[in-house]
């Protein structure tokens, strides 16, 4: 058998192999890898299939307000126009009219129910003018009111269904927008806070606990917390800001001037004001906003028969994504790129289109 290693390297998978196997080999080796390119072949079918939706994404420039916004007008594919209408409202960040696809899901639930949706990159954001960090929350409503009056021009929209979508920060602008346009049809108000400084002082305290910050730690940060509090009330600048706390960690120029122009902010004036129907929308692991505050506010605020509904997801965050996933980057990845539709919690995506499907 000697002769059979003369010329052949070691640890070679055919070393002193007779032909037949080495045949065989190159076979299975084959087979192997045909089975692998099929199934990734599959697998980027299933990838693609998941993240096509029943949408017809028409780019837009919506005009009327402080400046031109660039967005999104997604139709149903299916069904005979006119079509109602579901104008979003972002949360904080640099959104932009897909918010990273996150909304498609959303489109296409709403499109079954008969419903188009407008949305669009903040100013600043995927090359649109301004800056969305010079905005207040007065300013925000008055964009969304502009956008509405550019939608209700576009054919094939029925201008007696609109209504608005928002989650988080849009809570304070929502209901100034409701306030003024008392013909909208609904609004659904998703994670919704009351009050921003109540709000923030929650946030704080949930991540705390969640990083089981010692005593020591939780009254240097709600020390901060009030340090921060003083200088907003005192009209301070950025830099004194940054030489109060010293480090000044996330907090920009830019952002201080944000949060100066909205830190005062509150819904509850512009709630009891509203007479438009509301769907509030909540999580039960909401770490950002306390829901049990939100829940009363709106209760409160929002009295006569058949003004508010709540749904409620025990196993949602913030952002209506089921616990576990965002609990684990990975599995969050994953998901987001093989299941979207699967990211958020189960029902809410079904309970928004029967909620549409009920407008008449």
């Amino acid at each position: 058998m000697n002769e059979l290693r003369i010329g052949m390297r070691k640890g070679s998978p055919t070393a002193v192999r007779p032909r037949w196997y080495r045949r065989r080999w190159a076979r299975w080796t084959a087979g192997a890898l045909a089975t692998v390119l099929v199934l990734v072949a599959v697998a980027g079918a299933w990838v693609i299939r998941q993240n096509t939706y029943d949408l017809r994404e028409e780019r837009v420039t919506i005009t009327g307000g402080a400046w031109p916004l660039k967005g999104v007008l997604a139709w149903p594919k299916k069904g005979k126009g006119p079509f109602g209408l579901v104008v979003f409202v972002h949360g904080d960040g640099p959104v932009d009219a897909t918010h990273e696809t996150f909304y498609r899901p959303m489109w296409e639930a709403f499109a079954k129910a008969g419903y188009a949706s407008l949305s669009w990159n903040k100013p600043g954001v995927g090359g649109a003018e301004g800056n969305w960090l010079d905005q207040s929350m007065d300013d925000r409503a008055a964009e969304t009111i502009a956008a509405i009056r550019w939608a209700e021009r576009r054919p094939g929209i029925d201008a007696r269904r609109i209504g608005l979508w928002g989650a988080s920060q849009a809570s304070w602008v929502m209901p100034k927008v409701a306030v003024r346009l008392p013909e909208l049809r609904f609004v659904i108000a998703v994670s919704p806070a009351i009050n921003w400084l109540r709000q923030g002082r929650y946030n704080l305290m949930a991540e705390l606990e969640d990083a089981g910050a010692s005593p020591e730690k939780v009254r240097a940060e709600v020390g901060r917390s009030d340090t921060t509090l003083r200088l907003l009330r005192s009209d301070a600048s950025f830099e004194q800001y940054k030489a109060a706390v010293g480090d000044a960690r996330d907090m920009t120029a830019d952002r201080w001037r944000f949060v100066t122009k909205n830190y005062t902010s509150d819904a509850e004036r512009d709630l009891a004001a509203m007479r438009v129907p509301v769907l509030l929308v909540l999580g039960g692991h909401d770490r950002n906003v306390d829901v049990a505050d939100t829940e009363a506010g709106y209760r409160k605020a929002l009295r006569a028969p058949g003004r508010l509904q709540t749904r409620r997801y025990p196993n949602a965050t913030h952002s209506l994504v089921r616990k576990e996933l965002e609990e684990s980057q990975l599995k969050l990845t994953l998901v987001a790129i093989a299941a979207p539709r699967s990211l958020s919690a189960k029902g809410f995506l079904d309970d928004q289109r029967r909620y549409l499907s009920a407008i008449r």
